[in-house]
């Protein structure tokens, strides 16, 4: 028998779909990069939404300002997501960066490395 999920994890999903296109399609903002949303966590009560980004091509400082600049326009990016959602209350946003595809590519690069030290 498949796994129940709860209310909060079905609403985080159509909530990742949303925001990814409204920020594709809705925000204008030049300061904004190549931004994937790769994961939203929703409290039980619905009330706050955790957004993990990530940004294609992005050094230290890119990112930092990608965040927060989606952070300053959360309350616009509310408001578009509330016209999307049927939901009584839509969840206050915040934007987080995800370093776990940063961790990611780091590993792989030293196990690349191991792997080449112990060819030689």
């Amino acid at each position: 028998m498949g796994r129940d999920f709860s209310r909060s994890e079905r609403v985080a999903s159509e909530m990742q779909k949303e925001l990814a296109l409204i920020l594709q399609r809705e925000v204008e903002d030049q300061r904004l990069g190549f931004i994937t949303i790769n994961e939203v966590v929703l409290s039980k009560d619905l009330a706050v939404a955790k957004i993990y980004i990530t940004v294609l091509n992005a050094d230290e400082e890119a990112k930092v300002l990608n965040v927060d600049t989606l952070n300053e326009l959360a309350p616009v990016i509310r408001h578009h997501l509330a016209k999307k959602m049927r939901l009584r209350h839509m969840s206050e946003l915040r934007f987080y960066y995800d370093r776990s595809i940063d961790t990611g590519m780091r590993v792989a690069e030293l196990l690349a490395e191991d792997a080449a030290k112990d060819r030689d």
